[in-house]
């Protein structure tokens, strides 16, 4: 490997693998009991209903969103994930799975912690701007998880019937990082600033937002499922990990989609599992043992396949 190449490659393992320590830092507390259960469930939720909005809406508030909004990520992110979709779903039914296993299956392929890690390696890779671009993708990546998720596990119990789609549009509306999305958009329009003390309050709060829901993921991880996990699990993983990012790369390619915003919906079907798939196969009759088996594996395995891929994709100069 020649100088180039090795420091292609040490850059690349410098942005990814202080998030992915967070993480393991997390299983470590976890399993010297400084971290518990308790706190993974009180940190999760003041990281998702405070901290983490506060980050977005102050990457977007003062932002110029005519250099923010590229149609081509927005309707790679939507057809992406929706490809992501069928494609697990055709492979579960080929394999003929169990209901509560499917729908398990397929949310873990295609439902990504973009949120979270995937911000947190944006931030690092490619700077502030590149955030700000990323957190208003957002808005039409989230609304798409959600639905599908409720989709992917209801279907295999024939209760599509069932599924309120009132309540989910409005779930999907009071989701505090879309609301923080839309929040921020007249801010940036209309040049509107706010004072000085508020956005230094609101720094604070969005600083902790990432390493805390990190060491949280982490928190709530157990590694030692791992040793009696299903092919199921893994099987899911790769479409996450390796599949998905191929996906939507080739046509961003042929679209001359280059540099950050390459890297950006590389990075985010490349991330893990979200582990909002194992909170709804809780609430939705899915294998909750096989829901943890892939966010575990799929959060493990993204440290690698993350890695190469935007190794190889800054040594062919696409990013």
């Amino acid at each position: 490997m020649n100088q180039d190449l090795f420091q292609d490659l040490l850059f690349i393992i410098n942005v990814v693998l202080p998030v992915f320590l967070l993480v393991f830092v997390g299983i470590v507390l976890r399993l010297l009991k400084i971290v518990t259960e308790e706190f993974v469930k009180i940190t999760s939720n003041f990281v998702y209903k405070v901290s983490l909005p506060s980050l977005v809406f102050l990457k977007l508030y003062d932002v110029d969103l005519e250099r923010t909004i590229n149609i081509d990520m927005m309707l790679l992110i939507v057809i992406g994930t929706i490809a992501v979709y069928y494609i697990a779903k055709i492979i579960a039914e080929y394999m003929k799975l169990k209901p509560e296993d499917e729908g398990v299956y397929i949310q873990g392929a295609f439902r990504s912690n973009y949120a979270i890690v995937g911000l947190a390696i944006i931030l690092r890779m490619f700077g502030l701007d590149a955030v700000a671009k990323a957190s208003f993708l957002l808005l039409f990546a989230l609304p798409i998880y959600n639905l599908f998720g409720v989709v992917a596990l209801t279907l295999p119990h024939n209760q599509s019937s069932k599924i309120n789609y009132v309540k989910l549009s409005k779930e999907i509306m009071l989701n505090p990082l879309i609301l923080s999305v839309i929040a921020a958009i007249p801010f940036s329009v209309f040049k509107i600033g706010i004072p000085s003390s508020i956005e230094t309050t609101g720094n604070y709060l969005a600083d902790i937002a990432l390493p805390l829901a990190l060491i949280s993921i982490g928190g709530s991880m157990n590694v030692q499922s791992i040793k009696n996990a299903s092919g199921l699990a893994f099987g899911s993983s790769v479409i996450k990990n390796i599949i998905a990012p191929f996906i939507v790369v080739i046509p961003a390619y042929f679209l001359n989609i280059r540099g950050e915003d390459l890297g950006i919906l590389f990075i985010v079907f490349a991330c893990p599992t979200a582990i909002a798939s194992f909170i709804m196969a809780a609430g939705m009759k899915g294998n909750v043992k096989l829901a943890g088996n892939i966010v575990v594996i799929s959060t493990l395995g993204s440290l690698l396949t993350m890695t190469l891929g935007l190794f190889i994709l800054r040594m062919l100069g696409l990013v």
